[in-house]
């Protein structure tokens, strides 16, 4: 694990850079490119600034993954009922028994 606190950004290399960036995410809850520190770097390394987007965008879709999931209305679940109730009263199409 690398210690920010000593980190040169002005001056690192992009394999430097590429070694703070698991604890850049966790520390700065996935936005990277917002933080005013690297972007003087970011402008300076292309290829950095492109792989900090690309993290970005897959952390992005990840947290996604996780978001509540909701549910029908209690509404859209007593038409449901209503219609398999319906149905199941109705005889079948072809006239025979279930």
């Amino acid at each position: 694990m690398k210690d920010l606190a000593t980190a040169n950004f002005d001056k690192m290399t992009a394999a430097e850079f590429e070694e703070y960036l698991p604890e850049l995410f966790a520390m700065g809850g996935g936005k990277v490119s917002e933080d005013p520190r690297f972007a003087v770097f970011l402008k300076a390394n292309p290829d950095c600034a492109a792989l900090v987007s690309d993290l970005e965008s897959i952390a992005e879709h990840a947290k996604s993954l996780f978001e509540p999931v909701h549910e029908p209305s209690d509404a859209v679940w007593s038409n449901i009922a209503s219609k398999l109730a319906g149905e199941l009263k109705e005889p079948p199409a072809d006239g025979k028994k279930g």
